[in-house]
């Protein structure tokens, strides 16, 4: 239904929203509770630019970010569709309005006929998800659809066309012939995306004073009611049943496993040779490789890594050493700092500790709460969907030694100089936490082992036969993929 305001009735409307806004968003600066995501979508030549132009007057603009996304260049292009997005994340605090979102290019290619139902309703789930994760880690999100009716979008459309209109990077499936198909596409995606955590907004666009003023007051009612509620409620996932000892995949792993000497050093160098050759094939522009390496502590996992890395070029890997998050990772969504890190097509990502820190430190430190890391198993599985979707292979081993074993390496570690630094006082107290370590790498194993990103467990109880497994694995999944 066209809406219209007077410019009268603007003036003196116009600065109540701008208390209203401001009255919203300062304390959230202030308090930094959550951040705020500002979707605007919808038809071109509706003036989603003017108003947002509009809104930046009214707000502080200190904090405020606009992030415009065209078609991806190469280092967006080589990594999976949601990266560039996670990577823009704001922190709390802070608002980021989006234009071109992560609808923008899944409508085009429906309209276009580049993908087919299943895939846009695939499409639709991605989001469904990806939304429900953000809003759990105290992100608002609010998107607006700006439609105009049909005879005023041809009208602008052709003005737009008298001027440069490189910024209008959809302005050819928006045009007139395709307005019925769009409006198809929106209703769709409005129905079936719109959430109490993640709603739509449609913003009739006719007449730019009611846009506008729609736009402001939309916005300060939900940044005022996501303030006043506090705490938001989590999606929890199942509990795991307690009270009874289980044996998990990690209970069996033969520790006794072990490689002579001579053996290994004929293995290690097979492996090593076969990864640099792998490495070089051109088909691995194609895909990304991501290493997960997780394990007790003095496990092991820098010398394996060591001689995973060895054969290949260092301008094609990088190695990733996670340790707590700093404050600006802690402003933002958990699987924020990881989804930055992770590599363009024809490169490697290795993890040494990953996001698998939520369900095993975090979790039994204490330092993510119950629903948080319960939550994360999915969180986590959808992530590792997303990178093997887009082509990515994902090996994630899990190196494990006794405890027996672990104390000897301990004293080792303090008897010899240059190991000093590798022991620390936290490392002894977490030995205190054996049994419930052992009980979150069983949960994490049984959780998140799936068909596109399974574990591979490795006893390292010897060092010889963790490192030739862990460089078997690599070879025999790149060979399969190459």
């Amino acid at each position: 239904m066209p809406q219209k305001m007077t410019k009268k009735d603007f003036k003196k409307l116009e600065p109540k929203l701008r208390e209203a806004l401001l009255e919203a968003q300062l304390p959230v600066v202030e308090k930094q509770p959550f951040s705020t995501l500002i979707l605007v979508d919808g038809l071109d030549g509706a003036g989603k630019g003017e108003a947002v132009a509009r809104l930046y007057g009214w707000m502080d603009a200190r904090h405020l970010v606009c992030n415009a996304y065209g078609e991806p260049m190469d280092e967006a292009r080589l990594r999976p569709p949601l990266w560039r997005y996670w990577r823009d994340l704001p922190a709390k605090g802070e608002t980021a309005i989006v234009f071109g979102s992560w609808y923008q290019f899944v409508l085009r290619d429906w309209i276009y006929k580049k993908i087919d139902d299943d895939a846009f309703e695939k499409a639709l789930t991605r989001i469904r998800r990806f939304e429900e994760m953000l809003a759990n880690e105290d992100v608002l999100i609010l998107k607006f659809w700006f439609y105009l009716p049909k005879k005023e979008q041809e009208k602008r459309l052709e003005h737009i066309s008298k001027k440069d209109a490189a910024r209008h990077v959809l302005a050819d499936w928006a045009a007139l012939k395709h307005h019925k198909k769009a409006s198809e596409a929106g209703e769709k995606i409005i129905l079936e995306t719109s959430k109490g955590h993640a709603p739509w907004f449609v913003i009739p666009s006719q007449d730019p004073e009611y846009r506008d003023s729609a736009l402001a007051q939309t916005v300060a009612s939900a940044m005022k009611l996501k303030l006043e509620d506090g705490e938001p409620q989590s999606i929890a996932a199942p509990p795991v049943v307690g009270g009874l000892k289980r044996e998990t995949a990690v209970d069996a792993i033969d520790l006794t496993e072990t490689l002579e000497k001579e053996e290994y050093h004929a293995l290690r160098d097979q492996y090593q040779h076969q990864l640099s050759e792998l490495s070089d094939r051109k088909a691995l522009t194609k895909t990304g490789v991501v290493l997960v390496f997780q394990g007790n502590d003095a496990a092991g996992k820098g010398g394996a890594i060591r001689r995973v890395i060895r054969p290949l070029d260092p301008r094609i890997y990088k190695v990733h050493p996670i340790s707590a998050p700093t404050d600006e990772e802690k402003a933002r969504p958990y699987l924020w700092r990881f989804w930055r890190r992770l590599p363009r097509k024809g490169h490697f990502a290795i993890f040494d500790r990953s996001w698998y820190e939520r369900v095993l430190v975090e979790r039994v430190e204490g330092f993510a709460g119950h629903e948080d890391w319960l939550r994360a198993y999915n969180e986590i599985n959808e992530f590792e969907q997303e990178l093997t979707d887009f082509g990515f292979i994902v090996c994630k081993f899990w190196l494990a030694i006794s405890e027996e074993e672990q104390l000897r390496r301990f004293k080792a570690r303090e008897d010899t100089a240059y190991k000093q630094h590798k022991i620390t006082d936290e490392d002894w107290r977490n030995r205190l936490k054996w049994d419930q370590y052992a009980i979150a790498a069983g949960d994490m194993v049984d959780r998140t082992s799936t068909h596109y990103a399974p574990w591979t467990l490795v006893s390292s109880e010897d060092k010889r036969h963790a490192r030739v497994k862990v460089l078997k694995t690599i070879c025999e999944r790149l060979e399969e993929v190459l």
